[in-house]
C-alpha cells in the first residue's frame, strides 16, 4: 500500500472521542496523510469528554504536532473525499453512533462522512466503523448486516484483557491498534497475544 495515500477519519456522536484521538495519534506516528471530519455531534463529542471548545487538531491529538492532518468541512459534499476518483486508502468512523451507522447503511449521503462512507463501498476500500453504543437494538444488528454485507467491516469499541492492561490508556491503545490493523497501518504497539505458535 502507498502510504502516501490518505486515510479518512470520522468523529460522530457517540461517546468514545478518547479512541478518536489514539487512532490519530497512531496514524500520526505511522506519518501517515489523514483527512478529518467532524459531525455537529461530534464536535459536541469532542468539548463534553475532551473539554476541546474549537475543534482543532493539535487540540485533538491532546498537544502532538499534527504531521499532515487536514480537517475537512462536514457539510461539504464536494470535498475531494466525497469522490471515488479520488484516492484513499480507507476509512474510520470512530466513534459511530447508532445513527451514522444507518446512513450509512441505508445509503443516505447528504453529508461529508456519510457520502466518504458510501465511497468506500462502492470503490470496495476499508469502511471501519468503530461501533461503541450499547446495548443493541434490532435495528442496529440489522443495520450492522447491512453494512457488512455491502463490504464495511463492524469493530465494536471492545478492547480485550488477555495483556492485563494497567490503565484506560492501555485499552485504548489496544482498540486504536486493531483499528490500525484492519487498516493496514504499521504500529509499534504491543497488543498481540503470544500463545502457542507466536513468533
Amino acid at each position: 500500500m502507498n502510504d502516501n495515500i490518505p486515510i479518512i477519519v470520522a468523529i460522530t456522536g457517540a461517546s468514545g472521542a478518547p479512541y478518536a484521538r489514539r487512532i490519530l495519534q497512531g496514524l500520526v506516528e505511522a506519518r501517515r496523510r489523514v483527512h478529518l471530519i467532524i459531525s455537529p455531534a461530534g464536535r459536541r463529542l469532542l468539548h463534553d469528554e475532551l473539554g476541546i471548545e474549537q475543534p482543532d487538531v493539535e487540540a485533538i491529538l491532546g498537544g502532538a504536532v499534527p504531521h499532515d492532518i487536514s480537517l475537512l468541512s462536514y457539510n461539504d459534499v464536494g470535498a475531494c473525499v466525497a469522490s471515488g476518483s479520488y484516492q484513499s486508502a480507507g476509512m474510520v468512523v470512530a466513534p459511530c453512533s447508532s445513527s451514522r451507522l444507518a446512513q450509512i447503511a441505508h445509503g443516505l449521503g447528504d453529508n461529508l462522512i456519510s457520502r466518504a462512507a458510501m465511497v468506500m463501498l462502492k470503490e470496495r476500500r476499508p469502511l471501519i466503523l468503530l461501533h461503541r453504543e450499547m446495548p443493541l437494538g434490532l435495528i442496529e444488528l440489522r443495520n450492522m448486516v447491512q453494512v457488512t454485507e455491502a463490504g464495511g467491516i463492524i469493530c465494536p469499541a471492545s478492547p480485550g484483557f488477555y495483556l492485563h492492561p494497567q490503565c484506560i490508556e492501555d485499552l485504548l491503545t489496544m482498540t486504536a491498534a486493531r483499528v490500525l490493523d484492519l487498516l493496514g497501518v504499521a504500529h509499534s504497539w504491543n497488543i498481540r497475544w503470544r500463545g502457542a505458535g507466536a513468533q
